[in-house]
């Protein structure tokens, strides 16, 4: 029986049709609680890393403090290629289950979903964690701060909102849109 060694591993079809040579989004799943210190040594190790945090307040019965949570428990998002030389910092990081994906290898994430999941964080948009949501009408926000998002169009009476959906990690959210323009994607 012959053994492989890490630099003739094969690279599932999904990473093929990737472009292995590009750099690609990948979810990595950590251990609870693990996220901060995942994506701090990761940082140090020069790996492109991303950890959407939100602002939750918290009360106990002496005191309300704010404190920063993952938007999606468990989670954090790398910028690498898709190869052995690539993931193996990441996989050898304290803290890391490994890649979400396609047998372990990860699947590659749109980076205009992480760009619009940085933007909502980053400009405080109100917004919650919705069910994951995959079918429906693809729509692009017009003007106003979330100029450039993309998402699922949900009508309900009066109420119109926006989907955005992470597929690897089947993690969505949502905010309202009622006052924004849009236009089909």
């Amino acid at each position: 029986m012959q053994q492989q060694t890490a630099c003739q591993t094969r690279l599932p079809q999904s990473a093929i049709a990737a472009g292995p040579e590009e750099q690609h989004w990948y979810a990595v799943h950590t251990r609870c609680q693990h996220e901060k210190k995942v994506e701090r040594q990761l940082t140090e190790k020069g790996v492109d890393v991303r950890l959407p945090l939100v602002a939750l307040t918290r009360r106990w019965s002496d005191r309300k403090k704010v404190i920063e949570m993952p938007l999606f428990p468990g989670y954090v998002f790398v910028r690498i290629k898709l190869s052995v030389e690539s993931r193996l910092p990441v996989l050898q990081t304290a803290g890391v289950a490994g890649f979400v994906g396609v047998r372990g290898w990860g699947s590659p994430i749109p980076d205009k979903q992480i760009e619009d999941l940085q933007t909502l964080v980053s400009r405080k948009v109100p917004f919650e964690v919705y069910p994951f949501l995959q079918q429906g009408r693809r729509i692009r926000v017009r003007g106003g701060c979330l100029d450039g998002i993309e998402g699922i169009l949900l009508e309900h009476l009066s109420n119109r909102c926006l989907v955005l959906s992470v597929e690897p990690i089947q993690r969505s959210v949502v905010i309202r849109i009622e006052d924004y323009d849009f236009e089909p994607v």
